[in-house]
């Protein structure tokens, strides 16, 4: 769109070599900016598979948003992964996936009308590392974003975020990959949930004496007991959350019932960038 820079040929080159989806729905006329999420898939899947899991292709229908679902690059198995920092570089190759995401960003305000204070990620796993990863290093560009079953990085110094990101962790207390309370003594190594968002809760200005209720129980999930127990910090700068969504004997791939898109999508487009 007129007033955004070209892509750099670096960007170029990514896109050249990396294509993506983009799902742009048909209530899209160009007349009014509308918000654009970014879907990261978790390892060995895809972003086609996620938004079938999620179900975020219908909603960008009915909500009117754009929605990209990229895939990161292979692994020596053939599995898709994406480098989200210390917990990801599977192979070592140090590719700069964040750098990619930009392109998109660019890419996608340019092509399409994009409001700029609605952008936002979403990811599952090792795509809610990247997710969590991209709101560190581009914070002025995301407004919020939603990790399901990622983690923060290990080190918190490392997250150095120019102004406040809108968090929402999502995470099943039963997850048997990426545990809930965190790993600290093998490779990867990362951060539980609560660690997770209280160190969100720190970056964002928002106050970490304790997690209080954020609002009744949410049924997210097909399986009987385990609907999410919401909470949240207190204190956050107008605009800004930092909630952790505790799937109540979830695990690593829950059953998502199909109130789970419009939840979190819900949280996101509560939380611009002001």
């Amino acid at each position: 769109m007129v007033g955004h820079p070209p892509l750099t040929p670096e960007q170029v080159a990514f896109l050249e070599a990396r294509a993506y989806r983009l799902i742009v729905p048909h209530g899209y006329d160009g007349s009014a900016a509308v918000p654009f999420v970014v879907l990261l898939h978790g390892y060995s899947s895809t972003g086609v598979k996620l938004d079938e899991y999620f179900g975020m292709s219908a909603l960008a229908e009915a909500r009117t948003f754009i929605l990209a679902t990229p895939d990161g690059l292979k692994d020596q198995s053939g599995h898709g992964y994406w480098n989200a920092g210390d917990c990801c570089d599977l192979d070592g190759t140090d590719t700069d996936d964040v750098a990619y995401l930009t392109a998109i960003l660019d890419d996608v305000r340019l092509r399409f009308r994009i409001d700029s204070r609605r952008v936002f990620v979403i990811g599952h796993s090792n795509g809610g590392f990247l997710a969590h990863r991209v709101a560190c290093d581009r914070a002025s560009r995301v407004a919020a974003i939603v990790s399901l079953a990622g983690a923060q990085r290990t080190d918190i110094a490392q997250c150095e975020p120019t102004e406040p990101v809108a968090v929402l962790q999502v995470h099943g207390d039963q997850d048997e990959i990426i545990k809930y309370g965190g790993n600290t003594t093998a490779y990867p190594a990362y951060p539980g949930a609560i660690e997770t968002i209280r160190g969100w809760a720190t970056l964002d200005g928002c106050k970490t004496d304790s997690l209080v209720s954020a609002g009744g129980d949410l049924d997210l999930d097909m399986t009987v007991g385990t609907e999410a127990k919401k909470e949240g910090y207190q204190g956050c700068p107008r605009g800004i959350s930092a909630e952790l969504w505790t799937l109540r004997g979830g695990p690593h791939i829950p059953k998502l019932n199909e109130t789970w898109g419009a939840a979190i999508y819900d949280f996101l487009i509560e939380h611009p960038k002001r």
